[in-house]
């Protein structure tokens, strides 16, 4: 499929409802025609509501794009939006005063800036609930001087335990620390679409960013319509959406792209703040491994979605043949 059909082709697929436009399921996930209808409809629903949300900023982008030119890129495209995000930080990624400067850019641009843990360990087998806890402890340092700092912490890898143990320990010292989870409601692999083109422009210095565009909106568009009808079925009614993104290269070169084709498909951007404050955030799947989407993790504990979820939610093994067959 040529890149420009396939990107039109996602648009049109992933047009949530509002006024005239139809709900229809998620591009390529052709299980979902065949679940239940959205208890919503086009005449009574208003547009569904989605925060941005970024991982792990970064000094280090290579020799891309620096971090000045991406940090000013990234929050010039929210700010256009009228809304503030959350900023999710890794604390080994902006140690020097350069990441202070950083993060004070996103802090004094009232965007809320989150525990990510310090070192990004995945809490599997591979790493104790001690160690974890640690590095989570070590990250509230690099935050703590920021005004808009803010109790939300997000998993690295949105991996929660791989141990019903670890997972319940992590979550009372969560709550003895006066946090809570900032879930990722809508879970996608931006990080590797930015991969293969950083991959790409070590190649070809020259190579086209479009192409690589084209499939971040078109994979972004998919995730949303395919969690926003799982959520529905789940609970019952919209909620008020996260996606991920990731601060990297190819968002800071297009998240303005994608924040208008989302407008475009029917979503209504909205302040992180006011995202997290919907009570589906306040609840906690008892599944093992822990983790994955919010969304994902609940349509798991019911036991009535197998047909639709796969482990890991996100990744890149389900992008590559796809990049691979657009020559991207």
């Amino acid at each position: 499929m040529k890149r420009r059909k396939f990107l039109s082709q996602a648009i049109k697929t992933a047009s949530v409802a509002v006024g005239s436009q139809l709900l229809p399921p998620a591009l390529g996930a052709s299980a979902l025609s065949q679940g239940p209808a959205p208890k919503t409809s086009a005449s009574s629903s208003p547009r569904p509501q989605l925060a941005p949300t970024f991982d792990d900023p970064t000094l280090s982008l290579g020799s891309i794009l620096r971090w000045p030119e991406a940090n000013r890129r990234i929050l010039q495209a929210v700010s256009d939006k009228g809304v503030r995000a959350a900023l999710f930080v890794c604390g080994m990624r902006v140690v020097d005063a350069d990441g202070a400067k950083l993060l004070s850019a996103w802090d004094q641009a009232g965007h809320l800036i989150c525990n990510h843990s310090y070192s990004h360990k995945f809490y599997g087998a591979q790493t104790s609930y001690e160690d974890f806890a640690a590095d989570f402890l070590k990250n509230e340092k690099v935050i703590a001087p920021y005004h808009n700092r803010t109790a939300l912490f997000r998993y690295p890898f949105l991996k929660e335990g791989d141990t019903a143990d670890k997972r319940d320990r992590f979550r009372a010292l969560l709550k003895e620390r006066g946090y809570r989870v900032g879930h990722v409601t809508i879970d996608a692999s931006d990080w590797y679409v930015n991969q293969r083109f950083v991959d790409r422009l070590g190649k070809q210095a020259k190579a086209a960013v479009a192409p690589y565009g084209d499939y971040l909106i078109a994979h972004l568009l998919d995730r949303a319509a395919f969690y926003r009808q799982l959520s529905l079925d789940v609970v019952g009614h919209d909620i008020r959406h996260t996606l991920l993104m990731h601060y990297n290269p190819l968002n800071a070169f297009l998240l303005s792209e994608v924040m208008s084709a989302f407008e475009a498909a029917g979503w209504q951007w909205i302040d992180a703040s006011l995202a997290f404050e919907d009570p589906i955030f306040g609840r906690q799947s008892q599944i093992v491994p822990a983790g994955e989407s919010l969304v994902w993790a609940l349509a798991k504990e019911t036991g009535r979605f197998e047909d639709r979820l796969r482990y890991p939610g996100e990744d890149d093994i389900y992008e590559k043949p796809k990049m691979d067959a657009l020559g991207l």
